[in-house]
């Protein structure tokens, strides 16, 4: 037996495996390292736990493979043909999953830039409801009369939204209609009334009361009013039952639409 030829290829080998354990023990080491120092730094900037999340682990797995990688060239081992076949895979299943891909990068934009956030009121893609969770691939909506709904983020990240929770104040805005030959005077003065009693209306900017339209059958008068945001629906339902029954208690006339019909002989 060739103790040279065994030793030299233990030396040799040997160093290489070693070198490589070492290398592969350092570099899991340094992406644990990598991880934890971007999830701390990115905690400071108030950025979603999700993305965090998914970001320590994105950076943890991405270096571990490009460690393995070197390891595997260490020893000797070609990754030419590997890496082609890792290429080629990850093409064909991009092109598969490339609506899941598109919702992805959307969660992503949504949990970065924020344009909505867990217990926020929005509309979008047609639905309204109560953000309950933003996913990674989807964003899930609780409704006024409590149905879930579930809306991919691709679309979201490329549509309208409507956000009615980040702002302090809103608008309400009614049209109340009274009959033809109504004083209208009379009809303001009694709006206006109503509208001081309620103290959840705020002062600045002041409420308006106008003529709208004379419509076919009625003479329509808008009112808007600000108040703050969690008021709003609160004083939309009280003024209109209000307004409706002062208007019955002054005689002011409520139309409804109409047709008068002449005959002729």
């Amino acid at each position: 037996m060739n103790y040279q030829f065994i030793l030299e290829l233990v030396t040799v080998y040997g160093i290489k495996i070693l070198t490589a354990l070492i290398v592969l023990i350092v570099g899991f080491w340094i992406s644990g390292r990598v991880s934890r120092i971007f999830f701390k730094v990115m905690s400071k900037k108030d950025l979603d736990i999700t993305l965090l999340n998914f970001g320590k682990g994105f950076i943890n797995i991405t270096i571990k493979v490009l460690v393995i990688l070197t390891v595997m060239g260490m020893v000797g081992i070609q990754i030419t043909s590997f890496i082609a076949i890792l290429g080629a895979a990850g093409l064909a299943i991009g092109l598969a999953l490339q609506g899941s891909l598109s919702n992805f990068a959307g969660g992503v934009i949504i949990l970065v830039f924020k344009p909505y956030k867990i217990g926020d009121f929005i509309e979008a893609q047609s639905f309204m409801g109560t953000v309950k969770e933003i996913q990674m691939f989807n964003t899930i909506l609780t409704t006024p009369d409590n149905k879930k709904i579930v809306i991919p983020n691709g679309s979201l990240a490329n549509g309208a939204v409507v956000n009615f929770t980040t702002q302090d104040t809103r608008r309400v805005e009614w049209v109340f209609g009274v009959a033809y030959g109504t004083n209208y005077d009379e009809a303001e003065k009694i709006i206006k009334d109503v509208l001081l009693r309620d103290n959840r209306i705020l002062n600045e900017p002041a409420p308006f009361i106008g003529l709208k339209e004379m419509a076919d059958s009625s003479v329509n008068i808008v009112t808007r009013v600000w108040t703050k945001t969690g008021d709003f629906w609160g004083v939309f339902f009280d003024i209109n039952k209000i307004v409706y029954r002062t208007f019955n208690e002054k005689g002011i006339e409520i139309p409804f639409p109409q047709v008068d019909v002449h005959m002729k002989k």
